[in-house]
């Protein structure tokens, strides 16, 4: 049985090789491209509107217990843009 993942922006639950991970270091949420990271991680499918669910439903913030800057959001959706445009 392979490890499954809820997606923080849609609810499904996914493999863990179809999500990418998400961490929060040093304040500042970035994208575990290797999934390997320490800490607190949060799941999230391969799509903009995953990620725009997500950050419209407050999920970031819940998932990793703590408040999260605006601008980190948009900081971390811009990453995710680059990565998707990309693959």
């Amino acid at each position: 049985m392979r490890p499954a993942r809820t997606c923080v922006g849609c609810r499904e639950i996914g493999d863990r090789t179809e999500l990418i991970r998400i961490v929060k270091i040093a304040g500042k949420l970035q994208i575990d491209d290797k999934k390997s990271l320490p800490g607190r991680g949060s799941w999230i499918h391969q799509k903009l509107e995953c990620f725009d669910s997500a950050i419209t439903r407050g999920a970031f913030p819940r998932a990793f217990r703590s408040k999260i800057d605006f601008a980190d959001l948009a900081n971390l959706k811009e990453q995710a843009e680059k990565m998707l445009a990309n693959k």
